[in-house]
């Protein structure tokens, strides 16, 4: 049976997976990410999360974090280039007062100017740390230059500067804009029957009516990056350097990004047979950690490899990251090892699916992207679909010598 995805009278989609388990999730994802910041008012998706949590019309901040932690649950929050999040995880008993106060922050905050300065404090602290750890702002500075002049070069949380320019108002107006049912998801994921779970919402939707305010989200042209080339060797007062070697890659809708996904967890995946791990790590010794990654953006997407290594092996590094990318390009998969890249994947796949709560927050992404869920047996006849041919034809399409921007800390 496939998966079905409701458009209420709101506007909002909701989306609901079955489980067998005493534990429920939901994610009330809105599309108000990084990218749809006005240009001038960089870090403000991310303060408005920050925001949501620090009092609405009937709750104080500190209310807010006693109503589901009393009761054992979560309620939590992140911002991405493309969509904000709120999650919650609870017993399945409590999913009623959960999903209530998911809408209640987002649709009734009342974003106070003395809490703001406040939590501009908390988001400063927050830059700082990522400033202390290279490997995580080496990928936001490898996206910044990837992206260049287009709104997803830039990064998530700001700058201090900036923060500091963003005040009540503008958050109240960017909410007014983004915060709406048209321009959200929500789904839910435990062991209820669907009839409840639409009742449940459809309820909370008349509750929460009055904040909606008629509006429907802003129709946005969606541009695609240009291509930005570059080869950066930086030197930074770090212990070990953080390399960065990738490309632009295909965006979500595209046909080829399952395959690409599986030429991933082929190169750098979770598993420690991973080419690049076996060549960098288990013969060579010379790093702790490598893997790949493909993220993908509703316009453009990025696939890289990362590892962090002595100073002094960079360049090893670097030239055993280009063999392994050759033999991709050059050397088609056997059958049989096609066979057991997508055993690992379909087996990684049902793993992962078994936690509710990254199945609630991938089903809510890819429906706010006007995408669909696939059933796992959809998903695993996807992968098996997936030829030695294919895999080729996508590693020279994404992994060509003349296409690889590199980023180095040193």
């Amino acid at each position: 049976m496939e998966n079905k995805i409701f458009t209420l009278s709101s506007g909002l989609k909701v989306a609901f997976k079955k489980t067998n388990s005493s534990v429920a999730y939901s994610a009330l994802c809105i599309k108000s990410g990084t990218a749809n910041e006005p240009e001038n008012k960089h870090g403000l998706a991310h303060l408005t999360e920050h925001m949501i949590f620090r009092g609405c019309e009937k709750r104080s901040a500190r209310s807010i974090n006693d109503r589901l932690e009393k009761l054992g649950g979560d309620l939590n929050a992140y911002t991405a280039k493309e969509e904000t999040v709120v999650y919650c995880t609870v017993l399945k008993e409590d999913i009623a007062k959960a999903i209530d106060l998911s809408f209640e922050i987002v649709f009734t905050s009342l974003f106070e100017e003395d809490e703001l300065e406040k939590e501009k404090n908390v988001v400063a602290d927050e830059i700082n740390m990522c400033l202390d750890n290279p490997s995580d702002f080496i990928f936001e500075d490898y996206e910044k230059l990837l992206f260049k002049g287009h709104p997803l070069s830039r990064t998530i949380l700001g700058t201090a500067a900036s923060l500091k320019q963003i005040t009540a108002s503008d958050i109240r107006a960017y909410v007014r804009e983004r915060y709406i049912p048209h321009n959200m998801s929500f789904v839910v994921v435990g062991d209820f029957e669907q009839e409840k779970v639409l009742a449940m919402v459809e309820k909370l939707q008349d509750k929460y009516s009055a904040y909606f305010g008629g509006h429907k989200a802003p129709v946005h042209k969606e541009v695609e990056p240009a291509d930005n080339l570059f080869n950066i060797d930086k030197t930074r007062k770090f212990h070990q350097a953080n390399c960065i070697i990738g490309t632009r890659a295909y965006p979500f809708g595209h046909p080829d990004r399952m395959a690409l996904s599986l030429l991933t967890n082929i190169l750098g995946g979770p598993a420690s047979n991973s080419r690049l791990n076996s060549a960098l790590r288990e013969k060579k010794a010379l790093v702790y950690h490598v893997d790949a990654s493909y993220v993908r953006y509703s316009t453009a997407g990025v696939s890289l490899v990362y590892y962090g290594c002595d100073k002094s092996n960079v360049d090893k590094c670097a030239d055993l990251v280009a063999k392994e990318l050759k033999k991709v390009r050059e050397i088609p998969l056997s059958p049989s090892a096609l066979k057991a890249a997508k055993k690992q994947m379909i087996a990684q796949n049902a793993i992962a699916s078994e936690y509710g709560g990254a199945q609630a927050l991938s089903i809510g992404r890819s429906i706010l992207r006007g995408g669909e869920y696939p059933t796992s047996e959809k998903l695993r006849q996807r992968i098996e679909a997936i030829t030695s041919e294919q895999l080729q034809r996508v590693a020279n399409e994404i992994f060509a010598e003349d296409r690889i921007c590199r980023l180095i800390y040193r």
